[in-house]
């Protein structure tokens, strides 16, 4: 029987073979998110990808989760596990088969699990950790729903990367020399990158809303439709590859770092969520008069009281760390208030189907599926241990003292000492995710830096 979606762009059928026809797919590559978000994995020939689905015959090192951001392997706590490097098995996940526009004609990609030859989930994995924290959910019968905003900036070229960023030239044939926060005009003079960005979006069946330019010079910002976590974490990656794609074909440079640029605003990954009753759908953040429930209050308070033990889930890189400081367009708390974009946990105006809190902490450099993860599994031990939360701050929120950790080795030492997210989340990940985060901090800190050499090099 054919596929009653085989023109379009994803695969929403029960056999993709007459999908891959359809498109020309002649290469598939098989994604697998490793703990930074970036995506490894396999390039198939369509024959060899089909014969994978059967024979469930497609095999990746799981040292791919040790791989820290410099490439380099982190090894493990165990050793003797990180030499022998054993195989683990990929499991295409064939809901996630779309078209990879910006990697050329005849080309798919697609999301692949990794497994232990067993059967077993292999639980370092980023998606496998999303889906557990899901399933604490599923087991109160409520679903989570969330919506990411992505910031990023349009830069020059930069092949030494000694040298600052600089904006890119737009189309009237100048770079942005200043702000240019929600300017019409402005986002205009990226229109030819915009708009290949939303040309393949679109052809890869990627929902993409609303676009604006932010308070940086070319920084731009995307909003994701709202709805199921893991999808949503696999549109986030498949957005930062595309749009890296376009930007490059434009001449230009597309960066998600937290704080790229010294002088400007950081870039996020605002996260907004909300929980309905799984069965009947209904708002479970508001009761019928549109008044925040109980469950709300606890759900926040569990955030106040997790977030800035579990921060390297949302500031994963030492360059994170720049990005959360007072009056630099990113909140240095963890206060919560309505509408108030000075607090870390923001309730935007609407009703009771809106009501949702939106974690401003994360960056835009932060994994998707562990920042959703740890948001949501935050909130999820305030309901279950019925944490109050602080009163709603009012007015200039970066006033307040800050609990969040400052630097990364601070949060890497909270983090590790968090045992109700560690047990939640599993040694497995724990292990692998300190191991990989620990190895690039060690090799930041053998780094010399330019300040250093213009400010210590002739007077201490």
């Amino acid at each position: 029987m054919q596929d009653k979606n085989t023109n379009t762009a994803l695969f929403t059928g029960n056999d993709p073979r007459n999908w891959l026809t359809q498109h020309g797919i002649n290469e598939v590559e098989c994604l697998v998110p490793d703990m930074n978000g970036v995506l490894r994995g396999k390039a198939l020939p369509t024959a060899k990808f089909l014969k994978a689905l059967e024979d469930r015959a497609l095999y990746l090192p799981s040292s791919a989760f040790l791989v820290s951001i410099d490439g380099r392997y982190s090894g493990s706590i165990d050793e003797g596990f990180a030499y022998q490097d054993p195989d683990m098995r990929m499991v295409p996940d064939v809901s996630t088969l779309c078209l990879a526009p910006g990697g050329g004609a005849g080309k798919a990609y697609v999301f692949a699990d990794a497994f232990h030859m067993d059967g077993r989930p292999w639980m370092a994995s980023p998606r496998h950790v999303l889906r557990a924290v899901l399933d604490l959910y599923r087991q109160r019968g409520w679903r989570a729903v969330v919506a990411p905003e992505v910031e990023f900036y349009l830069t020059a070229p930069n092949p030494n990367p000694d040298q600052p960023l600089t904006a890119p030239v737009g189309a009237n044939g100048r770079a942005e020399g200043s702000q240019h926060p929600y300017d019409m005009v402005a986002l205009e003079e990226f229109e030819p990158v915009i708009r290949r960005v939303y040309d393949y979006a679109a052809a890869a069946g990627l929902p993409l809303d609303t676009l604006i330019h932010e308070s940086g010079t070319a920084q731009l910002e995307i909003n994701l439709l709202h709805g199921d976590a893991v999808p949503l974490a696999d549109q986030v990656l498949l957005f930062k590859r595309l749009t890296r794609q376009a930007a490059q074909q434009s001449g230009m440079h597309a960066t998600f770092m937290a704080k790229p640029i010294a002088a400007q605003a950081g870039s996020s990954m605002h996260l907004h969520m909300s929980v309905i009753d799984e069965k009947t759908g209904a708002a479970l953040f508001a009761d019928r008069d549109d008044a925040d429930t109980e469950m709300f209050g606890h759900f926040i308070g569990g955030l106040q009281k997790y977030v800035p033990e579990i921060m390297p889930l949302f500031a994963p890189n030492v360059n994170s760390f720049r990005r959360i400081r007072p009056n630099h367009s990113a909140p240095a708390n963890i206060e919560w208030s309505h509408d108030n974009r000075s607090c870390g946990l923001r309730v935007p105006a609407g009703g009771r189907a809106a009501r949702r809190v939106e974690n401003r902490l994360p960056g835009a450099d932060c994994n998707p599926y562990l920042a959703i993860a740890g948001s949501l599994l935050a909130g999820y031990l305030g309901v279950e241990q019925k944490l109050a939360r602080s009163a709603e701050a009012s007015g200039n929120a970066y006033k307040i003292k800050s609990t969040l950790p400052k630097t990364m080795e601070e949060a890497l030492d909270r983090f590790t000492a968090c045992e109700p997210v560690r047990v939640l989340l599993g040694e497995d990940f724990f292990q692998t995710y300190l191991r990989v985060k620990s190895v690039e901090l060690d090799l930041f800190q053998s780094v010399v830096t330019s300040w250093e050499r213009d400010h210590l090099l002739l007077k201490v």
